[in-house]
């Protein structure tokens, strides 16, 4: 996985060399390649009775170029992203024309050692400076707007990247004021009537805070963030006591796994202030977790008033878009945040892929 900040890299204005190890890439260069060859033997004379022969040859010829200087650039690429842009812009279609060119020449010399280049005169060109010459101006014209491709591509993958960070912190920076104002409400009620459990509740504020803002993570082990929703429910349970049960039933979640922060802890507010808090003799929310071996599930289920006041509160409303934003914008169309509201009962269940290694 590549490490360097987007940000660092356009700021040093270096040259993003494509990772033609990879598998999308060797079949973009396979369609270039094909592209170009149909291209190039239209070009030369329209269809005729040898024009499918044509084809077959120059597409097999430039797509063991193709292939070839992709191996080549597999190889070099460690070596290449060490380098400044403009060193490494020119070495990377220096490799390219280089590795053409010898596949050319073995070429030519394997086709006119068979005989093959009296037959295809159109691919094996009888002069043999014609040939080479032709090869690396075909060579240099795909390759430069290939590698220019390649790089707006990972440009706008990275500026789209660095957007979807900076709308997560944003709505990251939604949440905390006002879990801060609960919190410190909850405090406040205490001060007067029990000093010590606000000490506590102070603590556990203070330990929730720096799990929560340490190095302004964007994404925490899940074990973490379960552990954040702990906190939050021993600070809530000193203000309600009796009246606020929790149940966990979360042994078999992947505890390494990664999830965008504060994901759990906004439900279980929620649940509290708009659910067990409404009701006079409390109730109790569950709190769920499985997972299927590729995506996780976690839901929250709190008891609802009768009168639904639950839909009522725009709060609720504004929590469950933020999370729902906040996993499109880390899963693009991988995770889905549900809603159930069933006789007197209220379910948000979040699934999103299990995912142990940070994008």
């Amino acid at each position: 996985m590549n490490t360097q900040d987007p940000a660092a890299a356009r700021s040093t204005g270096s040259f993003h060399v494509p990772d033609f190890c990879a598998g999308n890439t060797t079949l973009a260069v396979v369609l270039i390649v094909e592209l170009v060859a149909l291209i190039l033997t239209t070009a030369r004379q329209p269809f005729h009775q040898n024009f499918w022969v044509d084809l077959a040859s120059t597409s097999l010829f430039m797509l063991w170029q193709g292939l070839i200087i992709a191996a080549v650039l597999c190889r070099a690429r460690p070596y290449l992203q060490k380098l400044p842009a403009n060193r490494a812009y020119a070495l990377t279609l220096s490799l390219m024309l280089v590795a053409a060119l010898l596949v050319a020449e073995v070429v030519y010399q394997v086709g006119n050692g068979f005989g093959v280049g009296m037959l295809l005169t159109d691919v094996f060109p009888e002069r043999h400076g014609q040939f080479l010459l032709r090869t690396f101006a075909i060579t240099f014209i795909v390759s430069s707007l290939a590698l220019r491709y390649f790089h707006v591509s990972a440009e706008w993958r990275n500026s789209v990247e660095l957007e979807a960070q900076a709308r997560i912190r944003a709505l990251q920076a939604r949440i905390r004021p006002h879990f801060l104002f609960n919190s410190m409400n909850t405090i406040a009620s205490l001060t007067r009537t029990d000093p010590e459990r606000a000490e506590e509740a102070v603590e556990d504020l203070a330990d929730l805070f720096r799990a929560n803002l340490k190095e302004a993570r964007s994404w925490i082990p899940l074990k973490e963030e379960l552990e954040i929703a702990r906190i939050y429910q021993r600070i809530e349970q000193l203000r309600l006591g009796e009246r606020l049960k929790v149940k966990w039933d979360i042994a078999d979640l992947p505890m390494r796994a990664l999830v965008p922060s504060l994901l759990v802890q906004p439900l279980l507010e929620n649940a509290v202030y708009h659910g067990i808090e409404r009701l006079p003799e409390g109730g109790s929310i569950v709190i769920t977790g499985s997972t299927d071996g590729t995506h996780i599930e976690l839901s929250v289920s709190n008891p609802t008033p009768p009168d639904d006041a639950i839909l009522k509160h725009s709060g609720h409303g504004i929590a469950l878009d933020n999370i729902r934003q906040r996993l499109q914008l880390a899963w693009p169309g991988q995770s889905r945040v549900e809603v159930q509201n069933d006789a007197g009962l209220y379910r948000v269940v979040l699934r999103f892929p299990h995912q142990e290694r940070e994008p």
